[in-house]
């Protein structure tokens, strides 16, 4: 017989915690029910180390960062000493004694861990006046189309740097300078518009403060709603329903679309549609294009679309590979294009100028909206961008009570979607529903299995197989900027073989994107399965079988609509966008 694995246990404040798998102290702190404070730290970075607000101090007196101490048997730890009260208070002083200060107006506030912690600990004065050199001497940069950087309200966490670098494999940014002069900056300190940066959102996401906050573009969306000759219509992407009721105190992963649409239109929208609808529209032109492809065996593998991020990644860096991305434009262009060509046709009954705005999880949609390639006669096809937090925030302005909300539908012609719609939400879901579409066995039973593939799951990177006719056709699913990184470095030294593979720029997908709420790996996974959950209470399981389709394809996409509507040319990727807003100083 095995012997018993010895089960390992430390003291935590005179408490006895077991641990296993822990590989940290900080871990086993969580464990036993203690919140330390924390800058720094996150599970899926490497440890830093750089904050010390989570020092602990073992039976001998010795102070140490417990994020990069393994925990030991037998260990006796407290988190909670005079020593250690007035250290936590140090640090929260002089990192207050160096930052810009104007809380009530930043778009931080109430979300910011500095600020947080300095209430915590019950910092109401600050006794150092250091910082009156660095204050306000950095300026604002407003040069991207996603998110504003003010490095006056950095704390130097490097949370943004490893993220933008271990995950993203972009490294736009970066530390410089040493001791005091140290910031994190871009090269040469050029505007972030003018670096690698793919507008993925992912450093706002974990940056603790408001150094880096995604680009707000609600005052715009005001603006049109409140001018009586626009007509506002507004479309939501799938990620967002099962995010959005967290900032209102809703478990994590609920479907509360029909909160939302009610929300939406208290706010004052003229019509609301589901990006879902356009997600199926995708699926049938995606799976036409990939079986077209396997035929020809040509530009093989093929790379999905959806994600934008993805694809200024790809255009920067191995622009070789644009003709193997699919020619279909994401669902958030595919329904801004037929939202102003149906605004086209009323032209005659309604007098209104449309104003087309999207709800979207993803910061780089910004960015994709501004796009020459996604613009006709100067008219782009999607106004506005919006995240998840934006809109929240104009609820919330709007003094809506969304527990009080009932819930409403969609409205149509542009409101039906299949199951297979809303799974473009997460990672794998995009391939997920093309396998629906192209599977010759259409049965319960088959669709059924297909969950069981390998598709399903927050993994970095996924494969599976399957047989389109005689074919049997080799998948990856892939998120995570480095993890796609790596699988196009493998494609290239010819390691590897696949000939469909969906990238998505943010971890878990558009579930995990920078404008949605703040999300670890658990809510994540809740989110998922919020998703998987309304796929299966969707009577239409297969975008085939959306019956608004077969009339969009009728109607608004004949004569030779679907080619400039649905599908996109790719033009060379300019440095900077048209006309981006300049450098402010603060």
């Amino acid at each position: 017989m095995k012997a018993a694995t010895q089960k390992k246990y430390m003291w935590v404040d005179g408490h006895r915690v077991e641990f296993t798998e822990e590989k940290n102290i900080l871990e086993v702190v969580r464990k036993a029910g203690i919140e330390l404070p924390t800058f720094c730290y996150y599970s899926e970075l490497s440890v830093y180390g750089a904050c010390r607000m989570c020092v602990v101090e073992n039976e001998w007196g010795d102070i140490k960062a417990s994020c990069h101490t393994p925990p030991q048997d037998g260990m006796k730890i407290k988190t909670n000493t005079p020593r250690l009260q007035k250290h936590r208070k140090m640090i929260l002083e002089l990192l207050l004694s160096s930052h810009s200060r104007d809380c009530t107006t930043c778009s931080k506030s109430g979300k910011c861990r500095l600020q947080e912690l300095a209430l915590r600990f019950g910092i109401t004065t600050i006794r150092f006046n250091g910082g009156d050199f660095v204050k306000h001497k950095d300026p604002i940069d407003n040069s991207s189309l996603s998110i504003v950087r003010n490095p006056n309200k950095c704390i130097l966490c490097g949370d943004c740097v490893r993220m933008c670098s271990e995950v993203q494999n972009v490294g736009a940014i970066d530390f410089k300078g040493r001791g005091s002069m140290m910031k994190v900056s871009t090269a040469f300190d050029e505007p972030i518009s003018g670096t690698s940066c793919v507008h993925c959102g992912q450093c706002a996401a974990v940056c603790p403060t408001g150094a880096i906050t995604v680009k707000d573009d609600t005052a715009a969306v005001w603006r049109a709603i409140y001018d009586e000759t626009k007509r506002v219509v507004v479309q939501v992407a799938p990620a967002v329903r099962v995010a959005f009721g967290e900032e209102f105190g809703v478990v994590s992963g609920e479907n509360v679309m029909g909160k939302i649409v009610a929300g939406l239109r208290i706010l004052g929208f003229d019509e609301i549609y589901d990006t879902s609808l356009a997600a199926d529209l995708t699926v049938l032109e995606e799976s036409a294009e990939l079986q077209r492809r396997i035929y020809k065996k040509a530009n093989i593998p093929m790379f999905t679309s959806c994600c934008p991020a993805w694809i200024c990644y790809m255009e920067k860096k191995y622009p070789e590979f644009k003709d193997a991305v699919s020619s279909c434009k994401s669902p958030m262009q595919m329904l801004g294009a037929i939202l102003k060509e149906h605004a086209e046709s009323m032209k005659a009954v309604e007098k209104r100028t449309m104003v087309s705005i999207a709800v979207m999880p993803c910061t780089a949609k910004k960015f994709e909206a501004a796009r020459d390639e996604f613009q006709h006669a100067g008219i782009p096809d999607v106004d506005y961008v919006i995240t998840t937090q934006e809109l929240v925030k104009m609820f919330k302005e709007a003094g809506i009570v969304f527990d009080d909300l009932e819930p409403e539908a969609p409205d149509m012609p542009f409101g039906m979607h299949s199951g297979a719609g809303v799974l473009f939400g997460v990672t794998g879901g995009v391939t997920e529903a093309v396998i629906r579409r192209v599977l010759e066995d259409k049965s319960k039973e088959a669709m059924t299995e297909i969950a069981y593939t390998g598709i399903r799951g927050l993994e970095g990177a996924k494969e599976a197989e399957i047989k389109i006719g005689d074919e049997t056709v080799k998948i990856a699913i892939v998120n995570g900027l480095k993890n796609v990184d790596e699988i196009i470095k493998q494609i290239k030294a010819n390691k590897v073989h696949y000939d469909f593979i969906e990238a998505m720029a943010c971890p878990g997908g558009c579930i995990g994107g920078a404008g949605q709420p703040f999300a670890p790996k658990h809510v994540k996974q809740n989110r998922s399965t919020g998703l998987y959950k309304a796929d299966k209470l969707s009577q239409v399981k297969r975008s085939e079988e959306n019956p608004i389709l077969e009339a969009l394809y009728a109607d608004l996409l004949k004569k030779n609509k679907i080619k400039s509507l649905l599908h996109v040319h790719y033009n060379p990727l300019m440095d900077e966008m048209p006309n981006p807003p300049n450098t402010t100083q603060v």
